[in-house]
């Protein structure tokens, strides 16, 4: 399946939380499985995120393969990827929390561009836009504002 986002949850036990609708295809089998992987697409790799998600108009799937990752299948060539456990599933409404221990991540080859989906469609990220965030290495910690509450 496609998600949208997947959300760090902590840090230590490092865990990651996403949440499939429960009509999702992918929930009727949610019970049952108990090791992931989460694979973070390229940004040349919209085709397949499309197919994932279900929704590829084209009667041949784009070509890719699973490699084996310690009995869970990695989508091989992804820019990273998660080897997880669950760790628990909890009811959210209409969405299921499913909640994962990471075990190991996998980083792909470079270059490192990831696959953008925002506001509706893909899109590209540029190196060149913006500006350097200042360098606050010998910065002193101070906060920005003092909150009072009385």
């Amino acid at each position: 399946m496609t998600v949208n986002a997947v959300s760090s949850l902590s840090l230590d036990p490092m865990r990651v939380l996403f949440c499939p609708g429960k009509s999702a295809t992918f929930s009727r089998v949610l019970d049952r499985a108990d090791r992931y992987s989460i694979n973070f697409l390229r940004d040349e790799q919209r085709a397949l995120s499309t197919y994932f998600a279900g929704s590829r108009k084209h009667s041949a799937p784009p070509p890719f393969r699973f490699v084996d990752e310690g009995g869970v299948p990695r989508l091989e060539g992804s820019l990273a990827s998660l080897i997880c456990s669950r760790h628990a599933l909890h009811d959210g409404g209409d969405h299921w929390l499913v909640i994962l221990s990471v075990e190991k991540i996998h980083r792909g080859v470079e270059p490192h561009r990831p696959l953008i989906f925002y506001k509706g469609q893909y899109r590209d990220l540029e190196a060149a836009r913006g500006v350097a965030a200042p360098d606050l290495s010998d910065a002193q910690d101070a906060p920005a504002f003092l909150y009072h509450h009385d």
